[in-house]
């Protein structure tokens, strides 16, 4: 029955002057999430509208699934067209739609007609009445209602005649790259892949850098890590995931600093080797994953300290939720599951029994100097042995 789909968009539309460059992104970002579905696609603009026609067998579950994972979408439209026809014959397309589209006569309905070909020979107003009453007298049991309808059946009359009448929700937000690049640290908690997920959502794309703490933490922690980007990256396209070795320097901290510090000294040097990485490459800010209070580095007084050590914007979308709105969004985007497998990641290693809640900086700055004589060979080191992995979502997975 389908073989298109018109494509809705939010704020794109009101971009003015812009606007072609955000509907170029977002064509850009449905073609590669159809990369993932069989069969052949044409994506394509006409008369202001974005457009996804098949040109061979598909799947039409599938190819719904990956649209509406695409950030800047807000509706999904299958779509039936016919070349234009003159109004009589339209009456039995729109009555051949309603018969095999609603198998369930029993519901209301509303007729919206859009006139963009001027030349039609009926108007807007003109079809609406015409149509609609081909309707009633071909569907007894379907009844008009202009405010609430079940079913708003929509015909756009322009170079070809579309009809439509489903539209299925897309995630809204701006198409992944219009608003530039930024770094992610991301563990392998439930939070973290929120947080990259959020800020995509807003026409981010995502790198990620991820501390690794070999033997204590294991290669299963490390491929947790991986699959929550790759789940993340159903949104927000290939995902450059760098891996730091981040043993010695953790092991230099556990050595050289006060135990109830630890946590606050090890955010802040995965906060300054996050930098640094995100300066290499292009980067344009940091994000986190922290909530103001959920663990004792995210206090105030904790998250200020760690700001300390940056000069790039740092990005907490989660930072006004509570742990159970976070849980949430990691349900819907399906990193939930994933998140709470049981390999700890390095965070959780060197916890202290009684983490300092209100740290003074100038007191950590003080107490980091004791790393003074090591610590910028252990950075140096962890940054030139860097993994870095590209990770992608394909049909595969």
């Amino acid at each position: 029955m389908f073989s298109s789909f018109l494509i809705k968009y939010g704020e794109i539309g009101v971009k003015g002057k812009n606007r072609y460059i955000f509907e170029n992104a977002l064509m850009n970002q449905i073609r590669y999430a159809l990369k993932r579905c069989e069969g052949k696609f044409l994506v394509h603009k006409a008369e202001g509208r974005i457009y996804v026609d098949a040109e061979s067998e598909f799947d039409f579950d599938e190819v719904v699934d990956a649209l509406s994972k695409v950030f800047g979408i807000t509706g999904i439209c299958p779509v039936k067209f016919v070349d234009l026809c003159n109004p009589e014959e339209l009456k039995k397309v729109i009555l051949d739609y309603v018969d095999q589209v609603h198998q369930d006569k029993n519901k209301t309905f509303k007729m919206h007609v859009r006139r963009a070909h001027k030349s039609y020979p009926m108007d807007s107003m003109e079809l609406n009445a015409s149509l609609g009453e081909a309707v009633l007298e071909a569907f007894p049991s379907m009844k008009v209602d202009v405010h609430e309808p079940d079913i708003l059946l929509t015909v756009e009359i322009r170079e070809k005649i579309y009809i439509y009448s489903t539209v299925i929700p897309g995630p809204g937000g701006m198409p992944v790259g219009t608003n530039g690049k930024a770094m992610l640290l991301l563990s392998g908690g439930i939070d973290s892949p929120v947080a990259g997920y959020m800020i995509a959502k807003r026409g981010v794309k995502l790198d990620a850098v991820y501390f690794h703490a070999p033997p204590y933490t294991s290669e299963r922690a490390k491929q947790k890590v991986v699959d929550l980007a790759r789940i993340v990256s159903r949104y927000s396209g290939p995902i450059y995931l760098h891996v730091i070795n981040f043993t010695d320097i953790q092991l230099a901290i556990y050595e050289k600093c006060p135990h109830d510090e630890l946590t606050i000294i090890m955010r802040r040097y995965m906060m300054k080797i996050a930098e640094s990485i995100a300066l290499d490459t292009e980067c344009l800010g940091l994000i986190t994953g922290e909530s103001i209070g959920q663990v004792a580095s995210q206090t105030i007084c904790s998250l200020a300290c760690t700001n300390e050590v940056c000069t790039l914007p740092v990005f907490r979308p989660c930072i006004g939720m509570d742990k159970q709105e976070i849980i949430n969004i990691s349900e819907k985007i399906d990193t939930y599951e994933t998140s709470i497998l049981p390999f700890e990641d390095c965070c959780t290693i060197f916890v202290a029994k009684h983490p300092v809640t209100k740290p003074s900086l100038e007191v950590i700055k003080r107490h980091e100097k004791h790393l003074d004589d090591c610590i910028d060979e252990l950075v140096k080191t962890a940054l030139d042995t860097k993994e870095t992995i590209i990770v992608s979502y394909d049909k595969r997975d």
